[in-house]
């Protein structure tokens, strides 16, 4: 007899509502039928350097189908609306579930949902009507997230809101277009994408809060250049990448936000560290349901593994890490909905938690597979490298860290010390 994890593991914490059991359904079978046994059979292309040919078409076309590409896109433009007070739940939900199969392909498709929630509350209506549309049309139409630069990333958001954390990108007004000059790097989708959000500083006397601004900018913009595919260690579906801007010019309605895109964006930013947990928390599923497969069905010592207690220790120690981080990412989840004044703190536990704890599963699903968890085809060393690829994604864990404390004491440890001389 082959034994396996619990059918319903992965679905311990959330009360589902129907339209979140359907989706959670579907995107599960999506993940079990599609996208696994390819990233299975096809275990060199991960490392294909050719950034065009990891991933094919039919893979997003797929997608498409299973309707979790258009969703957050309104159901005027042909999209998938969802419950306002649960999107962010049924969002961690599908790409948790999603990303059980690759988190490559869930950060392909989570870009996509979190630009078309900025852009369902920030571009003007006939933006929203020409983008929204191709990504409805297009099944390989992708978008991107353009923040950090070579000089600041995460620690941008500390709370310091002066000139000398401002970011390096300019914009600037000239006549009836705005100007872009700067550099982004590790873009999520960065290689791929037909549509960049870009963040710029359009006031360099102001701090971050009140100079930065938003922008679209289309692929084919003049002065935009795709420099590089940035090879990473894990997550190697999602083709991160390096964007340069050298008087890039768009039309003056192209902008989101002026001046006040930090806080506009808060729309995402929350939204996006549930979901980057909930994928986090994916990778850490698959590690688990796979190791408890494992540790069932292979005989050592004349007995099948689990029945070792040292085995069955580690096992429970999987299973205690991944209820955990998805209990907390509930929690931060429905502050989050709530708008509850605790949601950002929350939001960064939830990140630094859930980057820890799932690599020490991936780590203890590797050494009980033994010799076989670092072997490429099996799969289980990729596991460990996609939970690894966390620590660094959507803010570093010391940066995070950071966040955490001066939310919580915004008096003394939220102070600036001021710039290094």
């Amino acid at each position: 007899m082959v034994y396996s994890a619990p059918e319903d593991f992965n679905a311990m914490t959330y009360q589902l509502s129907e339209e979140q059991r359907m989706m959670r359904d579907s995107c599960r079978t999506f993940a079990d039928e599609v996208i696994t046994p390819f990233i299975r059979e096809n275990w060199r292309r991960e490392w294909d350097m050719n950034a065009n040919a990891r991933l094919p078409r039919e893979i997003l076309e797929a997608a498409d189908k299973v309707g979790i590409r258009t969703l957050g896109i309104p159901e005027e433009f042909g999209g998938i609306e969802l419950d306002p007070k649960t999107e962010v739940q049924t969002f961690a939900i599908i790409a948790e579930e999603i990303a059980r199969g690759d988190c490559g392909l869930a950060d392909k498709l989570v870009q996509n949902w979190k630009i078309s929630v900025l852009l369902r509350h920030l571009a003007p209506r006939h933006l929203q009507e020409h983008w929204f549309g191709r990504l409805i049309d297009e099944p390989q139409m992708l978008f991107a997230h353009c923040l950090t630069e070579p000089r600041g990333a995460s620690d941008r958001w500390l709370p310091y809101n002066v000139p000398e954390a401002a970011m390096h990108t300019r914009a600037e007004k000239r006549g009836d277009e705005w100007v872009i000059n700067g550099r982004k790097q590790f873009i999520s989708n960065g290689f791929d994408a037909g549509l960049y959000v870009v963040y710029a500083n359009t006031n360099p006397k102001a701090g971050i809060l009140q100079g930065t601004s938003s922008f679209i900018v289309p692929r084919d913009a003049p002065g935009l250049t795709v420099a590089r595919c940035n090879e990473t260690m894990g997550g190697r579906f999602m083709n991160n990448g390096e964007i340069v801007f050298e008087d890039c010019r768009v039309p003056a309605d192209h902008v989101l936000a002026e001046n006040d895109a930090m806080q506009k964006a808060g729309v995402y930013f929350h939204p996006g560290k549930i979901i980057q947990a909930a994928k986090n928390l994916g990778v850490g599923v698959a590690a688990y349901e796979r190791t408890a497969e494992y540790v069932q069905n292979y005989v050592q010592g004349g007995r099948i593994l689990i029945k070792h207690q040292a085995v069955a220790w580690r096992l429970a120690d999987m299973a205690i890490r991944v209820e955990a981080v998805r209990s907390l990412l509930a929690r931060t989840a429905q502050a989050v909905s709530e708008k509850a004044p605790d949601a950002d703190p929350l939001c960064n536990m939830t990140k630094v938690f859930a980057s820890e704890e799932i690599l020490k599963v991936c780590q203890h699903a590797m050494e009980l597979h033994g010799g076989n968890g670092a072997m490429l085809e099996v799969g289980i060393e990729k596991l460990f490298r996609d939970a690894a690829i966390f620590l660094h994604s959507d803010s570093t864990a010391d940066i995070s860290r950071f966040k955490i404390v001066k939310a919580l004491f915004p008096h003394t440890a939220g102070k600036y010390a001021g710039p290094e001389n």
